[in-house]
């Protein structure tokens, strides 16, 4: 072990040399052959070489700390725990992520430019007479984790995905990456082309912050090179869909503390679960960003957060039923595709608005479904149409489902009235939801059908409606509101857009759920605009929101509003604000149906 050790300190002395002697503007040239003049320039002015990485494997915190001191280096905090590095040796190793006790130091370097730049220390703790000995011999010989890194300065969206594909024109190809909840920070490792000269060929890019919107596509490139992989991970999908509704059946999200990590002995205590097998959940999270773990055990991340009861936006009801019906429900999705029919009526005998209505506990669970998906509304109040109406004017929510949308719109503007249509049962929450809020004395509920839209409204609302019908019913829906809108009135349409260049979206997503599970589908903007046509309306703007939504604006078809729609640009002010409830009936295609579970 002292031998064992003693390498890893001169290879420790070789990297903060390594460190020292570099800087930016020379080190990008030798890791990417050929770039150069403005380009280069361009990298230099967005991210700034900050460290080179080595992985070591000290027997304790003891000699480990002896190492650096050998080699000038002080640490100024303990470590924290690795994700990444820590998941990539349990996967290369077959090791599970709890044994292996890895750490992160970054002692500072003073550099030959007058900068100070760190040596990132990967430390895999290896006790004398471990049997992770064999891994610290296999890492020592490949070097894996070696690597040089930058960090993006002001990191964002476009930024990151700029320097992305700058690293891919020049040779480099994707090599993993992930989110490290402990700094809250992201990384995208690249492997640099062979010619690279700098001595490294595994390249990092450091982005503090939580950028794992852009990591999908990074981490989808690097996969698309080992197809045998990226066609297992995709085949693994409906295990990913169980795990995620087991956990939320077990309620193990209300039971974790989010101050502290909590045991496996003491989760599977409270939720009354078998400890082993509640421990391979847990790993399985893990590894898809729902938990974290550690020594002390497991935390909830943000994104597992989102399946505590209590969370703001809960989204366990659709853990439930995305696992439960929906799940049993896609075992069918080969005889609609082979027939046209509707694989949840096969399995069901009944469509599923019918289905949930016969049993109470469903039904409220599809209700609380409906409204995890409120985040689309969070810009929708802001929307010029309702910015711009006038004092004492009718803002009318058809299918308005448990009044979520239009709660928040006279919450927004207490100068506005309020009427929500929706089926009997419907109504009802909706009043009690709605009373809760105070905005009763402006409300008011009317239950019905969409022949029962009423007239005198200022601003219509069908949100997340017209997808769960076909061309006709919707042309039908359509023709009620234009017959109740005057000329002046204006009807907003929420719905998910499908992207007409291929682009990756939510709405291609649920266009299979809905064409599955209800018999309805996603359109294309033009496609809603001859739909809108065809009823006597005019699509005059589309703006964007949240979770891949849009609201479609639109008037009644007529001189003033033919000009509105020349005059209009079709992206409206919510631009840079990036994606509802619902009806369900009584008596098919008669009563109003709910829209979908997001």
């Amino acid at each position: 072990m002292i031998t064992a050790l003693s390498g890893d300190t001169s290879r420790l002395r070789a990297t903060a040399d390594f460190v020292k002697e570099q800087d930016t503007a020379t080190l990008l040239p030798l890791l990417l052959p050929g770039l150069d003049g403005p380009e280069l320039r361009s990298l230099v002015e967005r991210c700034t070489f900050s460290h080179a990485a080595l992985l070591v494997f000290p027997p304790d915190k003891a000699a480990l700390d002896a190492a650096l001191a050998d080699c000038g280096l002080v640490a100024d905090a303990p470590p924290r725990p690795s994700v990444v590095v820590r998941e990539r040796l349990a996967v290369r190793h077959k090791r599970s992520v709890a044994e292996l006790d890895v750490g992160i130091l970054r002692p500072a370097v003073q550099c030959l430019d007058g900068t100070r730049r760190t040596v990132e220390v990967f430390a895999l703790t290896v006790p004398p007479g471990s049997d992770l000995d064999t891994v610290a011999v296999h890492e020592r010989e490949r070097q894996h984790e070696a690597h040089v890194a930058f960090e993006v300065y002001a990191p964002d969206p476009l930024v990151l995905r700029g320097l992305c594909a700058a690293f891919g024109r020049y040779g480099a190809t994707p090599d993993g990456g992930g989110y490290n909840p402990h700094e809250n920070s992201t990384v995208f490792y690249f492997t640099a082309p062979a010619e690279a000269k700098a001595g490294y060929r595994r390249v990092e890019l450091y982005a503090p912050g939580d950028h794992r919107d852009v990591l999908v596509a990074h981490l989808d490139e690097h996969r698309r090179r080992h197809p045998a992989e990226a066609l297992l991970r995709l085949l693994t999908g409906a295990w990913t869909t169980q795990a995620l509704a087991a956990f939320a059946q077990l309620e193990v999200a209300d039971a974790m503390h989010e101050e502290r990590a909590v045991g496996v002995a003491e989760l599977a205590r409270d939720v009354g679960a078998f400890a082993p097998n509640l421990a391979t959940l847990l790993r399985y999270l893990t590894m898809v960003g729902v938990v974290s773990e550690d020594r002390d055990g497991f935390r909830l991340t943000d994104t597992g957060g989102l399946l505590r009861a209590d969370a703001e936006g809960s989204m366990r009801p659709l853990a439930l039923m995305y696992g439960g019906p929906f799940y049993e429900s896609f075992a069918g999705l080969g005889h609609t595709v082979r027939t046209g029919q509707v694989a949840f009526e096969q399995r069901f005998g009944e469509n599923h608005f019918d289905h949930f209505a016969r049993d109470p506990e469903l039904a409220e669970l599809f209700d609380r479904s409906m409204a995890a998906g409120s985040r689309m509304f969070d810009p929708l109040p802001a929307h010029p149409v309702l910015t711009a109406a006038s004092e004492g004017a009718t803002v009318v929510d058809i299918a308005g489902g448990n009044g979520e949308l239009l709660g928040r719109i006279l919450s927004a503007y207490p100068r506005l009235q309020g009427v929500l249509l929706e089926r009997p049962h419907t109504v009802e929450t909706a009043r009690r939801r709605l009373g809760a809020a105070g905005h009763t004395a402006r409300c008011t509920f009317r239950a019905g059908d969409f022949a029962d839209v009423p007239a005198g409204g200022d601003v219509y609302i069908l949100s997340r409606v017209l997808h769960d019908w076909d061309d006709d019913r919707c042309r039908e829906i359509l023709r009620h509101c234009a017959r109740a809108m005057s000329d002046s009135a204006d009807l907003l349409v929420v719905e998910r857009v499908l992207p007409t260049d291929g682009s990756a979206s939510l709405a291609t997503a649920w266009d299979l759920h809905m064409m599955c599970n209800v018999g309805g589908r996603e359109r294309c903007a033009d496609h809603y605009a001859r739909l809108f046509d065809d009823a006597g309306l005019t699509l005059v703007g589309r703006a964007r929101l949240p979770l891949d939504g849009n609201v479609l604006h639109v008037r009644r078809t007529g001189p003033a509003n033919i000009q509105s729609k020349l005059d209009t640009s079709v992206e409206l002010a919510l631009e840079g604000v990036v994606g509802g409830p619902c009806l369900g009936p009584t008596e098919t295609n008669r009563h109003p149906r709910a829209a979908d579970i997001r």
